[in-house]
């Protein structure tokens, strides 16, 4: 396997990993006013994703692929909401661990990654190009 072919997959491992997370940034998103639904219930836990390489020993190169997606540890945020069914005895709710501005943010870096490695893709493939147009005779 040439240079510009593991570019290329290195490249096609950082996208898909990050599509993985941007999948999962939507998913804490459109989650993140999912409340309990009962006063001991819990409501929606923030997600998070981590990544590991993964070694082709075959094609001698190192990509990245999603290691785990686990909830977030950090504690329920509480809403004061009395008339909320779910509501304790002093009239708070809980309330999911996601903070939209911070989902934001990820999903922005998540975005400029997978477009780094589309960039990365589309240079091999116009190198390739090149190279083949200057063997032509």
């Amino acid at each position: 396997m040439d240079e510009l072919q593991k570019a290329s997959k290195i490249a096609i491992s950082g996208m898909k990993a990050q599509s993985e997370r941007l999948r999962v940034i939507s998913e804490n998103l459109a989650n993140a006013d999912s409340l309990a639904r009962t006063p001991d219930g819990t409501p929606y836990k923030r997600k998070v994703v981590t990544f590991k390489s993964e070694l082709d020993r075959a094609n001698g190169y190192t990509g990245v692929k999603v290691d785990k997606v686990r909830p977030d540890a950090s504690e329920f945020q509480r809403r004061y909401d009395p008339k909320h069914p779910a509501a304790d005895r002093d009239g708070y709710v809980l309330a999911p661990n996601v903070n939209p501005l911070i989902e934001m943010m990820d999903m922005r870096e998540a975005q400029r990654s997978y477009e780094a490695n589309m960039n990365v893709i589309n240079s091999s493939r116009q190198l390739l190009s090149r190279t083949v147009e200057m063997l032509r005779p």
